[in-house]
């Protein structure tokens, strides 16, 4: 079950009309702009992982806003709580007008600084040879961890107007309220 909620931005923020959409033990932003969400789903276990779908407009980093919409509680597996699993598949429309020859993933804990090790957040780095990784647009992916946590999908492209899905997990040992996930599709270079 999906929920569209408005939210109240400051006037002349954006033009476009803002939703937060909740699914699972979270809600989802497109409030820092760039791009727009369509649609969100799913409880964020591996059988039934959130889903996000959304549109981006250009070629830029673009940066999803996450919250916890139930109380935390690490590890609980009854659904009940936001527990710092979150399987996620994201499904992103290209209508940028430019082919996307790589995309990465980068979980910040606050925005604008990369996650550290410390926080607990992280494209699940326990896991050293992770099955759960893939992309309907790349053949290979590469994560990169300290000081950053990153996530690279790689050995493909998205044209335009083609939409593309990739699925992770996510893990946050330490939950918080709010986290980040900035969303940047690479173009060719000339």
């Amino acid at each position: 079950m999906c929920i569209a909620l408005s939210l109240s931005l400051p006037a002349g923020s954006r033009a476009d009309p803002q939703q937060v959409w909740a699914a699972g033990a979270y809600s989802f932003s497109d409030e820092e702009g760039g791009f727009r969400i369509t649609g969100a789903s799913g409880s964020g276990t591996r059988d039934d992982p959130l889903v996000i779908t959304e549109e981006l407009q250009s070629a830029t980093p673009v940066t999803l806003t996450i919250r916890t919409t139930k109380p935390i509680r690490p590890f609980d597996p009854s659904g009940d709580f936001a527990n710092g699993i979150m399987y996620m598949r994201i499904e992103a429309l290209n209508n940028s007008g430019q082919p996307w020859v790589e995309f990465e993933f980068e979980l910040q804990e606050t925005l604008g600084q990369p996650s550290v090790f410390g926080d607990g957040l992280s494209f699940d780095q326990r896991n050293k040879n992770p099955d759960n990784i893939r992309s309907t647009g790349y053949a290979q992916f590469d994560r990169n961890f300290e000081p950053y946590d990153r996530l690279l999908f790689k050995d493909g492209k998205v044209d335009p107007l083609k939409t593309v899905k990739f699925e992770f997990l996510m893990t946050d040992y330490t939950p918080r309220w709010t986290f980040y996930l900035v969303q940047d599709p690479r173009i060719p270079s000339s």
